[in-house]
């Protein structure tokens, strides 16, 4: 059950003529050779400031452009040598995809149904292996700039410094090829930056380019995962040449047909909606939201499949949908259902009827790659636009990981899926959308939100590999919870995993996220305990290392009279409201209950609401509305729903 979507798959890339293998050699030969070691660093925390200086005389490329590239594509970290989701490695994110091929896919793992409704018979997409004869050259940088710097890969993707100069390489290359000189003047790189993205059309090739910029005339300074201070000088006036014919010889991309705002690169690959006789078909419903019904939640996924494959899939009209796919290379985004429509990819008919599905690409067999920054930004700015666009509050109840969509019954949860997982940085996702995690309250507020420091919160994990084995340190956005104020004492049990909890990497059973809000049920010491799955869960939040802010916001109890609550999985009408020719659902409260004298922060209130539609002709599909009202709760690592009439709303 690791992360998300379909199956890796590769399609065959653009072959070179003999004749331009020859013209790349003869590239090579004009660069430098960094056969030996990178000139000697300084010691402390300037050590990779000096390995962008440099790779930048080195090879005749400006600096601000080596360290406004390397920011896109990975902030300036190192991640330990560790690579992405798409095999690419150190701070220029050169790629090396054939080292990190996945061999699961997403929709066939596990027990989850993708369209999560129980009056339809349950899906099982078949899980498909990937291709891996032929790469994408986006996803072969690495390999590349070995042959350019002379350094061998194993150095490129362990060395930080070698793999700044092997990106310097890949730049000067790209210029060179382009007929362009090296100048000294970032402005004329513009060509450069685009060829660098990887990406085969325009418009992706030239959104990365204007991001790259965009981060040079801004700036930056920071520390990286490594410690190492890195700053870029802002260019504020910076303009660079955007008439190079660069973008020649690649694909044109429109973006008709897209909902995508116009600061990403857009396509429309269309998922298939088709019948398959005998009352089947797929690969989604169509439907009329918002004016039927909102849309109230965006579900993040992780794709676990390349971008070529993940395509393929959703192409299919016997496997599932979702909305939009994100690519890790370059940001660029395919959309792929209407938001009108409901695609089947979060388990829970409810919320995939309220929802729109994002899929991050990404196919390591191990959850603990990271993610491009190009991709955060991509994404950021595509949530921003639907969330404005459909009223879509902008916190963790409403921007859902998959890993937080509650099973609908009580058989499902232990299928449920754990995307995008542990290692997706929400602080900083968060940060992009404008709505950092800040305290809102005062230091003994009734509430919290988790709010670690990611690159300095490492909770350990186990089973990214081999079962029981422990994963690569690294960064998290988890906070793990014990029963008492003590990390020897047991882990927060989940009774509706029917197992005993573990440190495992897909197990939420002890685990609470950062942007999560609790209600505070108890304070000792350095120790601060949280209401979480009708218990009492502590975790450590020292004064001089927080990883909980103070915060306000509204908190449902039991109401008077009564010692506890049933909790949901989806927020169904009452028997009443279903007319006539449309099955009433059952309202089944899945195994867990909110005792009295507890309290659930809330992320607001919604009708009972069920979308009928199980077949293929659109006349017989029905939106039901009840009279019932539900809030929406944080009850352990996934929300879940109580019924309005149980419970008494209080400020926190």
């Amino acid at each position: 059950m690791r992360p998300s979507v379909p199956e890796p798959g590769s399609a065959s890339g653009p072959r070179r003529t003999r004749g331009a293998v020859r013209a790349l050699a003869a590239v090579a030969v004009t660069l430098p050779l960094l056969g030996a070691a990178p000139s000697p660093s300084p010691p402390g925390t300037a050590r990779l400031q000096q390995a962008f200086a440099d790779a930048a005389a080195a090879y005749d490329v400006p600096q601000s452009v080596l360290l406004g590239v390397s920011y896109l594509q990975s902030r300036w970290d190192a991640h330990g040598g560790a690579p992405s989701v798409t095999g690419g490695y150190g701070p220029m994110h050169l790629t090396d995809a054939r080292t990190a091929l996945a061999a699961t896919e997403h929709h066939g793992e596990g027990t989850e149904d993708p369209r999560g409704d129980d009056a339809r018979p349950p899906l099982r997409p078949e899980a498909r292996a990937p291709r891996t004869d032929a790469l994408p050259a986006r996803l072969t940088t690495l390999p590349r700039a070995a042959r350019l710097t002379g350094l061998s890969p194993e150095r490129l993707r362990e060395d930080p410094a070698a793999n700044v100069a092997g990106g310097a390489a890949l730049l000067a290359e790209a210029q060179r090829r382009l007929g362009k000189p090296l100048s000294e003047d970032p402005a004329d790189w513009y060509g450069a930056v685009a060829r660098f993205s990887g990406a085969d059309d325009t418009s992706s090739a030239s959104a990365y380019a204007d991001d790259v910029y965009e981060v040079i005339r801004t700036g930056g300074e920071r520390i990286t995962d490594a410690g190492q201070r890195v700053v870029l000088a802002a260019r504020p006036g910076l303009a660079p040449d955007t008439s190079t014919p660069a973008l020649a010889g690649l694909r044109s991309v429109s973006a008709a047909g897209t909902e995508c705002p116009p600061t990403v690169s857009c396509e429309w690959v269309p998922a298939p909606y088709e019948e398959f006789g005998d009352g089947d078909y797929g690969n989604h419903d169509r439907g009329n939201r918002p004016a039927s019904q909102p849309i109230r939640y965006i579900v993040v996924h992780d794709t676990e499949g390349a971008w070529e494959g993940v395509l393929d899939m959703v192409q299919d009209p016997t496997y599932v949908s979702w909305q939009y796919s994100l690519r890790s290379t370059d940001g660029h985004i395919a959309q792929h259902v209407k938001a009108k429509d409901v695609a089947w990819h979060a388990g829970n008919w409810y919320v995939n009827a309220g929802s729109i599905g994002l899929e991050h690409e990404g196919f390591l067999a191990e959850p603990d790659a990271w993610y491009t920054e190009a991709m955060y930004r991509s994404s950021a700015r595509l949530v921003k636009y639907l969330a404005e666009k459909y009223d879509i509050p902008l916190d963790r109840q409403h921007i859902l990981g998959h890993d937080t969509v509650p099973g609908p019954t009580s058989g499902t949860i232990p299928g449920m899926h754990t995307d995008p997982g542990p290692y997706w940085d929400w602080r900083h996702y968060f940060e992009l959308l404008g709505r950092p995690f800040e305290a809102t309250a005062g230091k003994n507020a009734g509430m919290v939100t988790i709010r670690p420091d990611y690159a300095a919160n490492r909770p350990v994990f186990t089973g990214c590999g081999n079962a029981g084995e422990p994963c690569a340190t690294h960064g998290s956005s988890a906070v793990r919870l014990y029963s008492d104020h003590d990390e020897s004492s047991p882990l927060i049990r989940d009774i509706g995993l029917g197992s005993a909890p573990t440190t495992g990497v897909n197990d939420l059973s002890s685990r609470a996220s950062t942007g999560q809000q609790y209600a505070v049920a108890d304070r000792w010491g350095d120790w601060t305990a949280i209401w979480y799955l009708g218990q009492k869960a502590w975790f450590r939040n020292p004064q001089k290392r927080p990883t909980a802010v103070p915060a306000s916001g509204l908190v449902v109890t039991p109401r008077k009279g009564l010692d506890s609550v049933p909790v949901y999985g989806r927020a169904y009408p009452e028997k009443e409201a279903y007319p006539q020719g449309v099955p009433a659902q059952s309202v089944s409260p899945l195994p867990y209950t909110l005792p009295k004298g507890q309290r659930y922060v809330t992320g607001g209130k919604v009708p009972g609401e069920y979308y009928y539609a199980v077949s293929f002709d659109e006349a017989s599909h029905r939106v039901v509305t009840g009279k019932d009202l539900y809030y929406e709760v944080q009850f352990g690592h996934r929300v879940g729903f109580v019924r309005a009439a149980d419970v008494t709303v209080r400020p926190a």
